[in-house]
């Protein structure tokens, strides 16, 4: 059973609070993606938007992947046997 599971970054940007909250949230049995909205204090431009993923996404580790649709960033938890491909 997987939960829906949304967060807001805002106009405070990427913080250690919010990683630390996010790394938690994919801790938690089930889940296996989480949506994150950038709202619009928190960017000018789309390429704020790609910034974040990729800061999101180091933080994260190789274990997890994004996509990108509108001003969102979907983070995916990979299965094990895929993470181990991309190394």
């Amino acid at each position: 059973m997987t939960s829906k599971v949304e967060l807001q970054l805002g106009k405070k940007g990427l913080t250690k609070e919010f990683l630390e909250s996010l790394k938690k949230r994919f801790e938690k049995p089930g889940i296996k993606n989480i949506k994150i909205r950038v709202l619009q204090n928190a960017r000018e431009n789309k390429d704020d938007v790609k910034k974040y993923a990729g800061e999101i996404l180091k933080f994260l580790g190789k274990k997890f992947d994004y996509k990108i649709i509108g001003f969102s960033i979907f983070v995916l938890k990979l299965r094990k046997n895929r993470a181990k491909l991309l190394k």
